[in-house]
């Protein structure tokens, strides 16, 4: 009986026993649902740091809050990415930790009105000091006076804003500014570093300073204009998404079709029937030319904070190929 090569690959239920994290991924790609796609996910990346590739990742919603952010710095460190596109929030929040600030346990069920009259804000069960977030807000604006009075990419503002970071405590952003991993924020002004900003300067008390997130644009497109091929990380979706699925629309607008990103995995819980770019699948991204025909592809939906953690211990002891060294001297170039 000639077996139908739909029935080839059978489901293999996973034995309970001692086991590393990067055994029982690689298990969960035998199995089914969002498990498999989890293990997909793992198996990707590790093939992204197998390859002369520019990792780039997207880096959406509250993880720092949610204690994300060693996790983020260790990839980082490691270079098992190279460019990182994040929400103003997390950096914000990233900051504010490493000033010293700190994020708290809390309950989803706690009265916000209650919370209100004590100066706690709530993210979902995670609780803030108000007054302590002040503080962070007043630090960015302090910054904002150590800058040349120049327009800044939102990238070159935060390697400047993790060079002194450094000298106060580990962050994602001091830990980008020691690997040359560059960081862009379009959604600069969509955070508390954006309204210290905006208080500095309506208050006169900074320097006015200009973030050009055009030339964000204009940086991100030459990244991989300069990169044999490039691999997309998204946790979460949203403006990091985009951001970067859009460097390969720019790219070929500049005359350089790069064919899509090679290698595409994404964490999110929102669903692609309600048409946002959170859920979108990447078989829709490459009606676009954003994701290669051939790409290696895998999203798993599921809670960030339990993904993130899985995957990237997954890859503890994993050896990079070749990361890039970016130049940007004259432009975005790879040395």
């Amino acid at each position: 009986m000639t077996i139908p090569k739909f029935l080839e690959n059978p489901i293999d239920p996973i034995r309970v026993e001692e086991k590393s994290i990067s055994k029982l991924l690689q298990e969960m790609e035998n199995t089914g649902y969002q498990g498999r796609k989890l293990g997909e996910v793992a198996s990707i990346w590790k093939d992204m740091l197998g390859d002369d590739v520019t990792i780039m990742l997207g880096l959406s919603g509250a993880m720092v809050p949610a204690g994300m952010r060693r996790i983020l710095s260790y990839l980082i460190e490691n270079r098992y990415i190279d460019v990182l596109v994040s929400t103003g929030a997390n950096l914000f929040h990233d900051m504010h930790e490493s000033l010293g600030g700190k994020h708290y346990k809390g309950s989803h069920l706690s009265p916000d009105t209650e919370l209100y009259k004590h100066g706690i804000d709530r993210i979902y069960d995670v609780f803030a000091s108000e007054e302590e977030f002040r503080s962070s807000d007043r630090f960015a604006m302090d910054f904002a006076n150590t800058l040349e009075d120049r327009p800044y990419s939102s990238r070159e503002f935060l390697s400047e804003l993790g060079k002194t970071l450094s000298k106060k405590g580990p962050c994602i952003l001091s830990t980008a500014y020691k690997a040359g991993v560059p960081v862009f924020c379009p959604g600069i002004a969509d955070s508390s570093i954006g309204i210290g900003l905006a208080v500095g300067r309506k208050s006169g008390k900074s320097k006015a300073v200009q973030i050009d997130t055009i030339k964000d644009v204009i940086e991100t497109a030459e990244i991989v204009m300069a990169s044999k091929s490039t691999g997309v990380i998204y946790l979460g979706g949203g403006l990091p998404k985009n951001f970067i699925q859009q460097t390969e629309v720019t790219s070929s607008i500049f005359g350089h079709d790069m064919g899509g990103h090679k290698y595409a995995i994404q964490l999110t819980t929102d669903n692609p029937v309600f048409g946002g770019l959170s859920g979108c699948t990447f078989e829709e991204a490459q009606s676009w030319g954003k994701i290669s025909e051939k790409a290696k592809k895998a999203i798993a939906f599921c809670d960030i904070t339990i993904g993130l953690p899985m995957v990237s211990h997954a890859l503890i002891g994993m050896k990079r190929k070749k990361a890039p060294k970016f130049d940007f001297s004259n432009g975005a170039k790879i040395i």
